[in-house]
């Protein structure tokens, strides 16, 4: 057996600490939007990256800059929007705009974003792969305390392989990710909430004498996000996680995997998870209006970009975004795969209720000018969200 440092060295052992260091201090339900009571549940998805959710060249005042991310940030918590979510990228993915190369790091993000926002909900996105489970854990916990309960953490398994080959290592085959993921979470978890020291020496990880103080400002733990759509993905997800994001192409679709997940997450683990989505969000006066700025987007569109994209995601890096990149492949110029809403207020309010009344408990999403279409958003759909019963 391995000799510790304590044990070689002689020191004394930690005293037991008090509970304000070695709980969590606060029922997330009454700090965290996520799990608040608004039927339809909005979130901006991308904000932290170039282009956002378009690979395409369509005008928009949309920047990476400090300034004009804590704008959006702001704007959108003034809205009363429910969740900020990043996009994790370590490289862009070529073509002409390099889509989402010129990005901020999602946890440092998250921790400035917490700082300048008061309601909303701050999420910082992981590959986990990229980040020992310590580390990740104790910047979760730090972000959690400087927005008073608010932080949630997207769990990435890692699926683009051009980066993970950044960090000196292969893509792990698909279903081994979600073994190391369930290793790296389990740690992570112990570090949350165990009082006193403790061992790991599992598959992926081993570690001696771990402890962690403070513990999250939530109780029993910060939010848990996940994007797994494969049978690994839905395993993991109704395992252990808050809220599975699910890429997906009809209403049909969206009725019949939501009610999956949520059974599995109930039959299998005795618990409840919330199921959301994600795309692009374009919202105009008219319906051809709409349209035609729809239409932009995928006329000036990135297609070297999203060639790349569509090759990494049927090359077995992913199966989450199967459907779309062999049928919808309009919908990663438009909305990163994800679901389109377009038209007017009126039809976008009527389109959000279609989606929850097929399961979906929110929506993320990207537009084409963040910051000035959330004024139009906030000015003509909000009221109409509220007069439907989906927000109050």
């Amino acid at each position: 057996m391995t000799v510790t440092a304590n044990e070689r060295l002689g020191l004394a052992p930690t005293d037991p600490r008090p509970a304000s260091e070695t709980r969590p201090l606060v029922d997330r339900t009454l700090t965290n939007p996520l799990f608040g009571d608004q039927k339809m549940k909005l979130g901006l998805f991308g904000v932290n990256c170039s282009y956002g959710l378009i690979m395409s060249h369509a005008p928009s005042t949309y920047e990476i800059t400090w300034a004009h991310t804590k704008e959006i940030a702001q704007r959108a918590d003034r809205i009363g929007f429910d969740v900020l979510v990043p996009v994790a990228r370590w490289k862009g993915f070529g073509g002409s705009t390099n889509f989402n190369g010129n990005c901020f790091e999602t946890f440092t993000w998250a921790a400035g974003v917490a700082e300048a926002t008061e309601r909303i909900a701050v999420a910082s996105t992981s590959h986990l792969p990229t980040v020992h489970p310590i580390v990740a854990s104790k910047m979760a916990t730090t972000i959690d305390h400087i927005s008073g309960g608010r932080f949630a953490l997207n769990l990435v398994m890692g699926w683009v392989a051009p980066e993970m080959e950044m960090f000196g290592s292969e893509q792990r085959e698909h279903d081994e990710r979600y073994a190391f993921g369930q290793d790296w979470l389990d740690f992570a978890d112990r570090l949350w909430s165990e009082e006193g020291t403790f061992a790991v020496h599992s598959r992926y990880f081993d570690g001696e004498l771990l402890e962690a103080y403070p513990k999250p400002h939530q109780a029993p733990r910060p939010a848990l996000l996940n994007a797994g759509n494969s049978a690994s993905g839905i395993e993991f997800s109704a395992r252990n996680v808050d809220i599975n994001f699910a890429s997906l192409d009809t209403l049909e679709n969206i009725r019949a995997y939501s009610d999956k997940v949520r059974a599995k997450a109930r039959d299998d683990y005795r618990r409840e998870i919330q199921v959301m989505t994600y795309g692009l969000v374009v919202c105009r006066d008219t319906e051809e209006e709409a349209q035609r700025a729809f239409q932009q987007v995928v006329d000036e569109g990135d297609w070297g970009a999203a060639g790349n994209v569509i090759k990494m995601a049927t090359s077995g890096a992913s199966q989450s975004f199967d459907h779309a990149a062999t049928k919808m492949q309009e919908r990663f110029i438009a909305g990163w795969g994800g679901y389109p809403v377009v038209g007017t207020p009126e039809q976008v309010t009527e389109k959000l209720g279609e989606l929850n009344e097929a399961g979906m408990q929110g929506m993320i999403f990207g537009l084409i000018d963040y910051n000035e279409e959330l004024k139009y958003f906030d000015e003509n759909v909000m009221p109409l969200l509220k007069q439907a019963g989906l927000r109050h």
